[in-house]
This record gives C-alpha cells, sequence and structure tokens, in this order.
C-alpha cells in the first residue's frame, strides 16, 4: 500500500486484511498441523508405552518368567489421516481449529500491520521501496514479536489437538477448560513455553520470505499470469 496511486490503508484497515489472511491460512493448514502434532506425540507416548511395560515385564518376570518383547510399530501420516477420517470424519482434521484461529488471526493482525509500519521507516521516499536489509529485519523484528505475544494460545492450541494422553496427563474439554487447567496446575509461565524457540524460527521465516517478495518473485509470478481481458 505504499506504491504511488494508490490509497495508503488505515491501521485499522492493516489489521483487517491482516485478519482475513490469517483465517483463510488457518482453513488450509490446520489438518497439516494437526497430523504433524500427531506425529510428534507418537514418538512421546510410544516411549511412554515402552517405560510401562519393561517395569512391568521386571515386576512379573519372577512369577511369569521372561515375556517377549512387544514389536514396535511406527506410526504414520497416512494412518493418522485415516483413523481420523473414519472416526471423526473431516471435522477429525479441523480438531482444535477454534484455538487455531484464536493463535494465527491474532499473530496476523499484529505481523502485518507491524511490518509493514517497521518497513515505512526504512523508506527514504513514499513511492520507493525501502532497502532489502530493512524489509529482511523488519519482517524478522514482527515475526518473532507476534510469535511470542500469540505464543499462549499455541500452547493452547498444542495441547488441544493432542489425541493422545500420556500417563497422568489431563485432558481438555475446550479452550477454558484447558487455560484454566494449565494456570492452575503449571503456573501462568506455562503459557510461554517454546515462545523463544518460535521466536527464533518464525524471525529468519518472515524475514527471508519479505526479502523473497522484495525482490520481485511474487510480482514476477504474478505477471505471468493470464490477463483478462476488458
Amino acid at each position: 500500500h505504499f506504491s504511488s496511486g494508490r490509497k495508503k490503508l488505515t491501521l485499522l484497515r492493516e489489521m483487517l486484511a491482516g485478519c482475513g489472511a490469517g483465517t483463510c491460512q488457518v482453513i488450509v493448514t490446520t489438518p497439516m498441523e494437526m497430523l504433524k502434532i500427531q506425529l510428534q506425540d507418537a514418538g512421546r507416548i510410544a516411549a511412554q508405552k515402552k517405560l510401562m511395560a519393561a517395569q512391568a515385564q521386571l515386576s512379573s518376570s519372577s512369577v511369569a518368567g521372561a515375556a517377549e518383547p512387544a514389536v514396535e510399530t511406527r506410526t504414520t501420516a497416512m494412518q493418522i489421516t485415516r483413523e481420523l477420517l473414519r472416526s471423526k470424519g473431516i471435522a477429525g482434521l479441523y480438531k482444535g481449529l477454534g484455538a487455531t484461529l484464536l493463535r494465527d488471526v491474532p499473530f496476523s493482525i499484529v505481523y502485518f500491520p507491524l511490518f509493514a509500519n517497521l518497513n515505512k521507516l526504512g523508506q527514504k521516499d513514499p513511492n520507493v521501496k525501502a532497502p532489502f536489509y530493512v524489509s529482511f529485519l523488519s519482517g524478522c523484528v514482527a515475526g518473532s514479536t507476534a510469535a511470542v505475544a500469540v505464543n499462549p494460545c499455541d500452547v493452547i492450541k498444542t495441547r488441544l489437538q493432542s489425541l493422545q494422553r500420556g500417563v497422568n496427563e489431563d485432558t481438555y474439554s475446550g479452550i477454558l477448560d484447558c487455560t484454566k487447567k494449565i494456570w492452575q496446575k503449571e503456573g501462568p509461565m506455562a503459557f510461554l513455553k517454546g515462545a523463544y524457540c518460535r521466536a527464533l524460527v518464525i524471525a529468519p521465516l518472515f524475514g527471508i520470505a519479505q526479502v523473497v517478495y522484495f525482490i520481485g518473485i511474487a510480482e514476477f509470478l504474478l505477471d505471468m499470469l493470464p490477463k483478462h481481458r476488458a
């Protein structure tokens, strides 16, 4: 919105545009995020079951003798997808959608206006792009700031999307129930778990994305699209 001939967006309109972008992104990526979390959880749950089985085997070996070791099966994304579709339908892939919206929509509302205004500070002329390093730094700062700001929502989303629970782990009925249990049992600092890592990942990710856009790749691809005649 810094190009000549275009009306500059107000902060409210920038935030609304970010809100729309975040909502569209959530609809597309929630199933993939859901599968990622299940695959990450599979290793943790398998390790807990293996430890419990080993303890049970040791306690019963004096009576029943040594038992045969259990055969480990590796969970795949396709297995999880088939099971979710079989048991819960398409809605199963969108488990935790509300919490994902609660994370990604505020992220976009914070990120896009913050990036635009930081990037504007590096512009000597409103009609000329800021240097690429300004776009990179603006993307890094805006991305890491937004990531840390919404990290509590990311913690809640991850807990809700974990289908399998480990030993003595809580189950949650919704966003409010999850928030209450985390606050009571783990304290407020639990909502910042992983914030540092998220900032380290997202800062360069969005910085690089803005530089890629800066050098014109996105505009080049858009120019390749067939143009409709008036």
